[in-house]
């Protein structure tokens, strides 16, 4: 496993201890720098550093809980790891209450405390960006801070619709449920030439059929049985803006004759009415359906489907972009956490090895619920066939092609060597704890 970039700091008044940890850390590939007396370390860290501070408990200079006080008053968020002997241990529990990442009890066994700064390590990183992103968001100039992510796919997204922003084309969105597609359409949007327009979404999904084309056009008082009063359509009320149409799959096919005629001429007419009345608009239809298939199921007009599909933009399901997984989970759960005025939670190795092995069906809708059960420290729900231990569904892209070929890899390595853990781990050159690891991610037994 290549080491995680950042710096660990370890602090200890014995300089065989320090340097026994440090040929240990440096051996893995880590960054590592040691310090014998707590305010040199201290003096080093500032808020943006992306480290990990691994202390003693007991110095004579400063004692590591009041070492940890100060590091967090600097930077709230960088874990501080305790060691400490066996007798110290009610010492370290209170350092934990105190905020601490975790405690060892010495002499921590090489392997585990590798383990704990890697995890440490991969929170800080996160925590980071978080606040970046967060940053971001706050002044809302960039595309980076709508969609979040670092994924090759997520990328490619994001340079898709900003391309295609700025030029007026009717944009379909293509996508599951729960990827994102409003979000898609809000960017191409606001960061377009009719940013200062209105932004108007229909569910064509959501609506009664006999109510759509009253929706989209508006009508006249009297019209029909219920309109007491005349009424401004969809497309009408987004004028010199966008009109987001989502689900369009689901509108009636005699409606999307007038919507067509609509998009072609720029005029409608409200439901009641003969008169014609020119309309500026942009449409971005979204679809969570193949429309070419449904075009030959007959249940969606070929004329309107050629001319929505001028500029298709595919989203792709988070299962595509788990890079991203960990770093959306950690900001829906900032998000949650300032709504519900709490503390975000760690998560833990185990949860984050079941988060990254699931296939996702809800996608990034179905992380955000889960964010929330986080926080509120309930079971994790994960309905997919990836959280009992099998490959995750989809199309076998390369994150499902490689999790099919370690699984393999070590299922074959267990055979060869009856299953004898050591033997196991000798041939793959990887500690017993890793082996281990592995083979809980991939609910492996020695049987």
């Amino acid at each position: 496993m290549t080491a995680p970039i950042g710096e660990i700091y370890l602090i200890d008044d014995e300089v065989e201890i320090l340097e026994a940890c440090r040929q240990t850390f440096e051996l893995e590939g880590y960054a590592i720098r040691t310090f014998n007396k707590p305010h040199q370390a201290l003096a080093q860290i500032r808020p943006d550093w992306l480290g990990v501070v691994i202390t003693d408990v007991k110095m004579p200079e400063i004692d590591g809980i009041t070492l940890l006080g100060k590091i967090h008053a600097t930077a709230p968020e960088i874990p501080v790891v305790i060691l400490t002997g066996h007798g110290d241990v009610p010492m370290a529990l209170r350092a934990m209450r105190a905020g601490a990442y975790d405690f060892l009890e010495k002499p921590a066994p090489p392997e585990y405390l590798v383990d704990v700064a890697r995890r440490a390590l991969e929170s800080r990183r996160l925590a980071l960006e978080n606040r970046a992103l967060k940053e971001q968001l706050a002044t809302g100039r960039n595309i980076e801070a709508r969609l979040l992510g670092n994924a090759a796919a997520t990328r490619e997204l994001r340079q898709r619709l900003i391309s295609l922003a700025t030029i007026d084309v009717d944009v379909l969105l293509i996508g599951e449920t729960g990827v994102g597609k409003e979000l898609a359409a809000r960017c191409l949007h606001d960061f377009g030439h009719r940013s200062a327009g209105q932004f108007v979404a229909l569910n064509c999904g959501a609506i009664p059929s006999s109510l759509v084309e009253s929706m989209l056009f508006g009508h006249e008082k009297g019209s029909f049985t219920s309109a007491s009063d005349k009424q401004i359509g969809k497309i009408e009320y987004a004028q010199g803006g966008t009109l987001f149409l989502d689900e369009v799959e689901a509108m009636p096919l005699d409606t999307q004759v007038k919507l067509l005629r609509a998009l072609q001429e720029r005029t409608i007419e409200r439901v009641g009415s003969n008169r014609q009345i020119p309309v500026d608009f942009r449409v971005i239809a979204a679809t969570k359906v193949e429309l070419r298939q449904a075009v030959d199921a007959g249940s969606f007009r070929a004329d309107l489907f050629y001319r929505l599909n001028v500029a298709p933009v595919r989203i792709p399901p988070l299962r595509e972009r788990r890079e991203d997984l960990l770093l959306l989970l950690e900001h829906f759960m900032v998000r949650w956490a300032d709504k519900f005025n709490c503390a975000v939670p760690n998560v833990t190795e185990d949860q984050q090895q079941r988060l990254l092995e699931y296939s996702w069906p809800g996608n990034v809708r179905e992380l955000k619920n889960i964010a929330q059960q986080l926080l509120l420290d309930l079971p994790l729900d994960l309905q997919g066939d990836a959280a009992q231990g099998t490959v995750p569904n989809g199309e076998h892209g390369l994150d499902e092609q490689l999790w099919a070929f370690e699984k393999k890899l070590l299922t074959d390595a267990l055979a060869a060597n009856h299953s004898r853990i050591e033997k196991t781990a000798e041939q793959l050159k990887i500690p017993r704890k890793r082996l281990y690891l592995r083979m809980q991610k991939f609910n492996l037994r020695r049987s």
